[in-house]
């Protein structure tokens, strides 16, 4: 089958291990698995950290990359893959499944003309949405989703501030925050993708690390060392930070005092449940709000979208169609 996968891996060039051509299907890894076979997989920042070798041991090489994908089942229904695999007898959230894996990790991934799922990681795909949309949720709409309205537990007409303007669940966190009613507020270090954000839905936008003219209920936070301050002193009294990642670095000060003092709420947040994954596609068909797609492409052209990934060159999601 046709595919996009890691064929070596490569800290400092990681786009040297990238193949994209023939490949076998591995056929099911459990008995129970279904196959489906994809028409749109979007590309993550994950893909590139497997092929620099981070969560990817090199003895699973050659693995077919991708986290996000939709398709069609054996039965000929319109789905959604959810990308996190856990233990069958896990019960409850299964982010929190201590053997929970991403499809691309431990299994095959989507960036291939069929994937093997487990029956119970497929969510019905209404025919609102287009296969490019639909294959761009599953990771970073779905991580945005979660920390908005589990993590941070927000309710319409509470203001939430996204740090980090054009980032994959930033942009995510603006088109959700909107279309779920909440006040909006963007801090961006780049004055073109403030703007951006603004058109997507921002209500606010700011440069990075500015005084701003009100305090907010919440922050998203994704950048980490260069913004952490930033979202602690934004908050007010009992806020949370829900915090996705650390692109800048992970180890800011603490800064306990405030923390403490403020009563401020700090929550780790990843990936989200089919549950979630399920409520997430109801709020898009509800409220007519829709991923930011950048650009649909040909899996033939493959390496030009990661090209464009690694260079940062994109303000949405980068979808392969089939």
């Amino acid at each position: 089958m046709r595919a996009v996968y890691a064929s070596g891996q490569d800290a400092d060039h990681p786009l040297g291990g990238l193949s994209v051509g023939e490949i076998d299907d591995p056929g099911p890894p459990h008995p129970d698995w279904v196959p489906v076979r994809v028409r749109a997989a979007a590309l993550n920042h994950h893909d590139l950290w497997s092929l620099r070798g981070v969560g990817l041991p090199a003895d699973r090489l050659p693995m077919v990359l991708g986290c996000d994908a939709a398709g069609t089942d054996p039965e000929g229904r319109e789905v959604v893959v959810h990308a996190v695999v856990g233990d069958p007898a896990w019960r409850g959230d299964e982010t929190l499944d201590p053997t929970r894996s991403l499809l691309s990790e431990k299994y095959p991934g989507t960036l291939a003309e069929t994937v093997w799922v487990p029956p119970g990681n497929l969510v019905p795909k209404p025919a609102e949405l287009s296969w490019a949309e639909a294959a761009s949720l599953p990771t970073a709409y779905l991580t945005a989703y979660r920390l908005l309205f589990h993590a941070a537990d927000l309710r319409p007409g509470q203001r939430v501030l996204v740090q980090g303007a054009g980032g994959g669940v930033s942009t995510a966190a603006v088109v959700l925050g909107r279309a779920a009613g909440l006040e909006v507020w963007v801090c961006g270090r780049d004055e073109q993708r403030r703007e951006r954000a603004r058109q997507i839905g921002a209500h606010r936008v700011f440069p990075t690390g500015e005084r701003l003219p009100g305090q907010v209920d919440a922050v998203v936070e994704t950048v980490g060392e260069a913004t952490w301050a930033h979202s602690l002193r934004v908050l007010r009294p009992g806020g949370t930070v829900a915090v996705a990642g650390a692109t800048t670095g992970a180890m800011p000060p603490a800064e306990l005092n405030r923390v403490f003092f403020r009563s401020l709420r700090i929550v780790g947040s990843t990936m989200g449940t089919r549950d979630e994954l399920e409520q997430l596609v109801a709020l898009l068909v509800a409220s007519g709000a829709r991923p930011v797609i950048d650009e649909v492409l040909p899996l033939a052209d493959a390496a030009r979208a990661f090209e464009r990934m690694a260079a940062g060159d994109l303000f949405g999601k980068l979808v392969l169609e089939l």
